[in-house]
């Protein structure tokens, strides 16, 4: 039975031993002494089951007073195919004042149980100074002048080149807009000619024809100076005669006209409308003497003051520019200053930055 015992002792103590290997901690630092301000490097490397919780230190600003931490990086490799894990974390520090500063251990967590590594320590030295030989330190150096290149100055050139067009597109625009004022323009008006020179012209331009005199078409004839009848008849005495029979014509000019001046036109009306209608083909001299009654008719029907020559009468015109170039031009004066505002503040920006 004491044997038994001591069997089982034993292997109580191997299974602690392993699950207290299970668990490493090391800490190193690449170096124990430094010079105020030189930077150090403290490892701190674990190593722990896949299976297991691990909770690393968490520092803020410091190590510990005096060693002050700039920056702090990790890494974890797997171990065994998986089963374990290394994780190193690597922390970045120095110190301003000479001292000896020990680093106490670093107490991880692995599934609630704490585990601590070796404390470390770290010696800061001050620079010796030959106060022998003050000559070897010198003085500040003098200010250099940097001399501008294209390079630095390209965009602020760029940008006067185009605030300088901008600017002159603009107060072009704003010309525009406030000389918005109307085009007047004096236009020369031709009179209207009166319906009895106009009838005239027409019944001599025809008469002065010689085609219509050895043309057979008589229907054509009668049709052209009935036509600048009917057209004088509409102005001079104010009824649409061009829409009227010859008989609704006579009727309408019994107000205006004697009798005996309708009785000769009656009998000219009637001879058109036999050669426009029913083919009836007059003599020569009855064409002559029907085509001569037309021009009589209109020569003593005119007005009194039919041989007075209107004159051409002058009249004002306005050209007003329309509302929606008005409307451009605003549009226009609005995004020119827009534009030329973001340059000058680009430029602005831009200089500040080469000579502040």
């Amino acid at each position: 039975m004491k044997r038994v015992f001591s069997i089982l002792f034993l292997l109580s103590m191997l299974l602690i031993g392993a699950q207290a290997q299970s668990v490493v901690v090391n800490a190193e630092i690449d170096s124990v002494q430094r010079f105020i301000g030189q930077q150090a490097k403290v490892k701190l490397v674990v190593s722990y089951d896949a299976d297991k919780h691990l909770a690393m230190p968490d520092f803020d600003k410091e190590l510990v007073e005096g060693v002050e931490i700039l920056g702090h990086n990790s890494d974890t490799v797997a171990l065994n195919e998986g089963k374990r894990y290394s994780v190193t974390q690597e922390y970045t520090v120095t110190s301003f004042d000479t001292a000896l500063y020990v680093i106490p251990p670093f107490e991880v967590i692995v599934d609630s149980t704490s585990y601590y590594s070796q404390e470390l320590a770290l010696a800061v030295y001050s620079f010796p100074v030959d106060t022998a030989n003050v000559d070897q330190f010198f003085g500040p150096k003098d200010i250099w002048e940097i001399p501008l290149e294209w390079q630095d100055v390209k965009h602020s050139v760029y940008y006067s080149l185009m605030l300088i067009l901008f600017v002159a597109a603009l107060v072009w625009v704003i010309i525009s807009y406030r000389n918005n004022k109307p085009i007047i323009r004096i236009v020369k008006v031709k009179p209207k000619l009166p319906a009895h020179v106009i009838a005239l012209d027409e019944l001599n331009r025809i008469k002065n024809e010689s085609d219509w005199r050895t043309s057979s078409n008589h229907k054509e004839f009668y049709i052209a100076i009935t036509d600048a009848l009917r057209c004088y008849l509409n102005e001079r005495f104010g009824f649409n005669a061009t829409e009227m029979t010859s008989d609704e014509i006579i009727d309408n000019l019994k107000q205006h006209i004697d009798k005996d001046a309708l009785k000769e036109l009656r009998a000219i009306l009637a001879t058109a409308d036999l050669a426009k209608f029913a083919k009836y083909k007059p003599m020569m001299n009855e064409n002559d003497h029907n085509l001569m009654g037309i021009i009589e008719f209109v020569d003593n029907t005119k007005p009194d003051a039919g041989d007075v020559t209107p004159q051409p009468t002058e009249r004002k015109v306005v050209d007003k520019r329309s509302a929606k170039e008005k409307r451009l031009l605003l549009v226009g004066i609005v995004l020119l200053s827009i534009v030329s505002i973001a340059l000058l503040v680009l430029l602005i920006m831009d200089l500040y930055n080469i000579f502040i």
